[in-house]
């Protein structure tokens, strides 16, 4: 073996022979390090390679045997939903999330669940807690962990010590938190370097598929919301899930970016409690809240949909007058830009001067709401705000088109059955309506 030098940029994982001020591919300044690259140079070997390879014929499809894969379940039925029925032996699951969202608590509960329901053997390694934080950690969200005797806890960043452990152990799952802290004397840079993470991950997805061992690895996120190290960690897992959610609401969003066992339509609802991660199988109780004046100005219902899921969330909205020369827009779970559109629509169709007045809009229970259905929801919470009519007990579906059109929604059935289901009658849509300002003329009567 001999050893060459390359130069991979941290953020993207460009290669260069040489060392460069710039990254070409992401444009980064001063992002590549230099790593060494050991490859073989016995020629013999690579013929003796070949030769071995020579029986070897491709098959047709009905030769092939297929067999149903073996499914672990996390004692979550949102995260089996998502999963498509649970953890596949042998697969390597990567989840992604903002730092603080949940992902070390919602992997320990997993592990607990786990080893508690299916008595198989769990092993968390954790590479950012010691051994005394993760029981501290397990104490607060499960009160007899003592009585779990199938999880075992271990603490290291060497990537070679724990693919070791993990060989001796033979564990069922394996819980790695996080893919970012290991690093091994085999690869040069430091942990979470693109040479680091990516030997890493390459290493634990071969001892998976080797002993039919289940593997989640936790993955650290950039600052533009992209799973970090280089974009090739995605593709070799088998599923990479991401965790969402702002740290000062409870609300949580599992959703699948990647799935070779399942669908990646299915998203799961947790809530962060005291006591950890609690799924949420009737999202209505958490993104409805519950008022008591059925009389109160600036909210209204819309139906959303979430994978193949729709639930209802409220949509609030207040109106005052700007004590400012530039009036402010403040929102909270909707995009700044889609309001600014919207109110440029109300006020050019619809005659309402909402540009002398400050507008703040928020989504209830802190979801962040891009469903195009919803655009009507946040015409008419404003709406309702500004002319004082109360629309607390009223469903809006409908995406609103730049010349104030009410345009359809995908799913819009679903929508409807499930706004019934829970007793709303009072639906606006564009099967109702043609234009927002037919809407409004209609409400101000």
């Amino acid at each position: 073996m001999r050893a060459t030098t390359s130069f991979v940029c941290q953020e993207c994982g460009y290669e260069s022979p040489q060392w460069l001020g710039k990254c070409p591919e992401c444009g980064v300044w001063n992002s590549l390090r230099e790593i060494s690259i050991r490859q073989p140079t016995d020629q013999i070997s690579k013929r003796d390679d070949r030769k071995s390879y020579a029986n070897v014929t491709p098959k047709k499809l009905e030769e092939i045997k297929f067999e149903q894969e073996e499914r672990m379940s996390t004692g979550f039925s949102e995260m089996d939903g998502v999963l498509g029925g649970g953890i596949v032996q042998g697969s390597v699951v990567l989840l992604a999330g903002d730092p603080g969202v949940g992902k070390s608590t919602l992997l320990l509960q997993l592990g607990l669940n786990v080893a508690s329901t299916s008595f198989l053997k769990v092993l968390y390694v954790s590479g950012e807690e010691s051994l005394g934080q993760v029981k501290l950690r397990a104490s607060r969200i499960y009160k007899n962990y003592n009585d779990i005797k199938n999880i075992l806890i271990f603490s290291s960043t060497n990537t070679d010590h724990v693919q070791t452990i993990i060989e001796k152990v033979k564990p069922n799952l394996v819980v790695i938190d996080s893919i970012q802290t290991m690093e091994s004397e085999s690869m040069g840079g430091l942990s979470g370097s693109v040479g680091q993470v990516r030997y890493a991950a390459s290493q634990f997805i071969k001892i998976a598929k080797t002993l039919n061992i289940a593997i989640v690895i936790i993955g650290h996120v950039t600052k533009e919301g992209m799973v970090a190290g280089p974009m090739v960690l995605s593709h070799m897992v088998d599923t990479v899930l991401f965790l969402e959610g702002e740290k000062f609401t409870k609300t949580r969003i599992l959703r699948s970016l990647k799935n070779r066992f399942g669908s990646v339509d299915e998203v799961g609802v947790f809530a962060m409690e005291e006591t950890g991660v609690k799924q949420v199988k009737n999202p209505q109780h958490l993104f409805l809240t519950q008022n008591e004046n059925k009389n109160s100005f600036g909210n209204i219902l819309s139906v959303t949909l979430e994978g193949t899921r729709a639930f209802l969330v409220e949509i609030q909205a207040l109106v005052v007058a700007s004590q400012v020369p530039l009036p402010r827009r403040v929102v909270s779970g909707i995009d700044y830009k889609r309001l600014e559109l919207l109110l440029a629509v109300i006020q050019k169709h619809c005659g309402l001067p909402v540009g002398t007045m400050d507008v703040f809009v928020n989504v209830a229970s802190g979801l962040k709401l891009s469903d195009p259905a919803a655009d009507i929801g946040i015409c008419l919470a404003i709406f309702s705000s500004f002319k004082n009519i109360s629309l607390s007990n009223t469903v809006a579906i409908s995406e609103v088109g730049l010349l104030g059109e009410l345009r359809g929604v995908p799913s819009f059935d679903k929508r409807i059955k499930e706004a019934k289901k829970l007793g709303f009658k009072d639906i606006i849509s564009f099967n109702t309506y043609k234009t927002l300002s037919d809407v409004i003329r209609s409400l101000s009567k």
